[in-house]
């Protein structure tokens, strides 16, 4: 097949960017021609021979929401040009203006402008007003891209639910969980003083700590509950009100602020346990790293993606701005090195389940069921190509 994929990243080292990655690496793999339109490719993948690409840059505009909109528009004018020569065109929520077989919704921008968690409502500013237009158009656009779609994929079943929500009909939705790479991500001896942690139990939480999506602030609450307890906190500080909260809770001394770090995989196998209370959340990537890292998981049910946790290796809270009960939980999982050890294996035999490589075989199996159902057989792998 002759199949277009459009995003902004196809590259390892970024969420939405790594899945984009890892289905067009299985794709060429699997002998399809690719066409891969973006504003990044990673270089093992534009030198492959089936690889086509398309490089959209838009670096130089001012604003993610006016590069956004640069992107959508001159990623549908090369579609609505070579549509034609195209087996099966795959996007991401609102991408593109173009029209798409395949649609994977990583974020439902309706369901989050819902939350009054919004940035809009917790920041009365200019940051405040932009982010607030940034979802609201994002809220639109998406709407009609997952109308135009002929499947739409949901990385979660929370995805899936809002997504019927804003009229997607059930027939024509998909749920394909994103992957992990249990071979960067993996059970290992920790290195603390290599790495600048402290002895004791130790926390890790990971995530933008600039707004109060992730919830690092219920967080720091409940260690006033758990006076024992070490946090290891990643993200950048810069513009964070975090930091000085935790002097002001009496803390500080207790948290360490690592800002953004390279390192996660390291981090994670330092750690004891991986703590990730958020407020909204369509699908984290960062929970599948944990547990393929070994660490049990303490999580919010409206975390998107806890479904593929189990009672042996998380616990789950009910209300995520709970001190109480986010305390509860981290006393529960360290009351015993016997049921943490065995919380480690069952989170690593879970992770095992769950790789990039399902992942993308389930994409695939997609493609050929969309292929299969519009010829009646599978369509040839070597097809006109665009020029």
């Amino acid at each position: 097949m002759q199949l277009a994929l459009i995003t902004h990243r196809f590259v390892r080292g970024d969420g939405q960017g790594r899945v984009n990655y890892e289905v067009a690496r299985a794709a060429l793999d699997a002998g399809h021609v690719v066409w891969l339109v973006a504003s990044e490719v990673a270089a093992d993948l534009a030198r492959h021979p089936r690889a086509r690409v398309v490089r959209l840059p838009v670096s130089g505009w001012p604003t993610e929401l006016l590069r956004n909109q640069v992107f959508a528009l001159r990623s549908a004018w090369w579609l609505l040009r070579h549509r034609r020569q195209l087996d099966l065109v795959h996007v991401n929520g609102c991408i593109t203006l173009g029209r798409a077989d395949v649609n994977a919704a990583h974020f439902v921008h309706s369901a989050w402008l819902r939350s009054p968690h919004h940035t809009s409502r917790v920041r009365r500013d200019a940051y405040g007003l932009y982010q607030y237009l940034y979802t609201r158009l994002n809220a639109w656009l998406e709407r009609r891209a997952y109308r135009r779609a002929t499947r739409v994929v949901a990385v979660s079943e929370q995805v899936r639910r809002e997504l019927r929500s804003i009229g997607v009909a059930g027939e024509r939705l998909r749920v394909i969980a994103n992957g992990v790479d249990i071979e960067e991500f993996r059970p290992a001896a920790p290195a603390r003083g290599e790495l600048g942690l402290p002895p004791g139990p130790l926390l890790l939480f990971v995530g933008d700590i600039k707004t109060p999506r992730k919830n690092l602030d219920t967080l720091l609450r409940a260690l006033l509950e758990v006076p024992e307890a070490q946090l290891a906190v990643v993200g950048r500080t810069e513009g964070s009100p975090y930091p000085e909260m935790a002097r002001t809770l009496g803390v500080d001394a207790r948290v360490r602020f690592l800002g953004y770090r390279r390192d996660v995989a390291r981090l994670m196998q330092a750690a004891d346990v991986f703590v990730f209370p958020s407020r909204y959340e369509a699908c984290s990537l960062v929970l599948l790293e944990a547990v393929a890292s070994g660490l049990p998981v303490i999580a919010a049910r409206t975390t998107g993606g806890t479904e593929l946790l189990t009672s042996d290796c998380s616990v789950l809270i009910d209300d995520p701005g709970s001190a109480a009960q986010l305390a509860a939980a981290i006393r529960r999982i360290g009351a015993s090195p016997v049921q943490l050890e065995a919380m480690r294996r069952a989170a690593r035999a879970l992770a095992e389940a769950h790789t990039w490589s399902a992942m993308a075989a389930a994409y695939l199996k997609l493609y050929a069921e969309i292929a299969t159902q519009r010829s009646g057989t599978t369509l040839p792998t070597a097809c006109a190509t665009p020029r």
